[in-house]
């Protein structure tokens, strides 16, 4: 069997390029700075569910690993198994998986106590090891850190363009205040159920892609309604196609383009007039 290593958060060009090398893959449950320095731990992409059902997605032919192994395998991370030496883990690894045949990960991996862990590390203990090139864009290697700075800047198409799909989210559609529906604009209200999101995404109105068209989300507060604001971001998403065909329950949306940061209007008119403009050119740029 052949073997895909790393974290994998976004699942983004690069990593699809190491996993569809593999049969299986070997992660980690949580983001390993989120224990050994959680101040420093970043705003992760996707939840864990969504991360493990993407990387079984990108495997090599959509097989997992065969025999008593699932196709993705999530390792709790503790400061017991960073305090490891690489020995450690190279034997571990021999153990778990003695019909691995080769090992595919990313250049910067490493692992063991300091790091101390690597491609060559493992090539001197006798496994096959194939660091897979980066995958590029604007001739940089394309990497998660990347993708959280082209959300955080409202650039949708370039998040798209390194994750070769566009950034999505999921949550749970909730009864709203009903203003939206007062003012034209019935909206479904979607609880985001990633909790980094706010460190992720502007506050701000973006074109989006749902199961039932097309539809402008805006991503936050709600600071116009005053004591009716949300106290925590929300999604509420106006379809511009037609109105869904079923009980929600659960919702995936997809940011196809940013059209301005939130604001607080001075009425609802006021409010009412934008949120018309921002409609108009949200189907101007259906095409995009």
């Amino acid at each position: 069997m052949n073997l895909a290593i790393g974290f994998f958060d976004g699942v983004h060009l690069g990593h699809q390029k190491i996993l569809a090398q593999a049969d299986a893959a070997l992660t980690f449950a949580d983001h390993p700075l989120s224990v050994l320095a959680p101040d420093r731990a970043p705003a992760l992409l996707m939840t864990r569910e969504a991360r493990m059902a993407a990387i079984a997605g990108a495997l090599r032919d959509g097989k997992g690993a065969g025999g008593d192994f699932e196709r993705v395998r999530a390792l709790d991370f503790t400061r017991e198994l960073a305090a490891e030496s690489p020995e450690r883990f190279a034997e571990w690894l021999q153990g778990e998986y003695p019909a691995l045949e080769t090992l595919y990960c990313g250049d910067n991996w490493n692992f063991g106590a300091g790091g101390r862990g690597n491609a060559d590390f493992l090539r001197a203990k006798g496994f096959v090891v194939d660091v897979v090139p980066y995958a590029t864009f604007g001739e940089m290697a394309i990497s998660s850190t990347r993708v959280r700075a082209a959300l955080k800047a409202g650039d949708m198409s370039g998040a798209k363009a390194m994750l070769g799909r566009a950034y999505a989210v999921t949550g749970k559609v909730v009864h709203g205040k009903g203003m939206g529906r007062s003012l034209g604009y019935p909206t479904l209200n979607v609880l985001p159920d990633n909790p980094h999101l706010p460190r992720l995404l502007q506050l701000g109105v973006y074109v989006v892609d749902t199961p039932f068209g097309r539809g402008l989300a805006n991503y936050g507060l709600a600071p116009t309604l005053g004591d009716l604001s949300w106290t925590a971001p929300v999604l509420e998403v106006h379809l511009l196609e037609g109105r869904p065909t079923a009980d929600c329950g659960m919702l995936t949306v997809s940011f196809t383009r940013f059209v301005r940061p939130e604001r607080r209007f001075d009425s609802l008119e006021e409010l009412q007039k934008q949120i018309g403009l921002d409609c108009q050119a949200a189907q101007e740029g259906c095409d995009e």
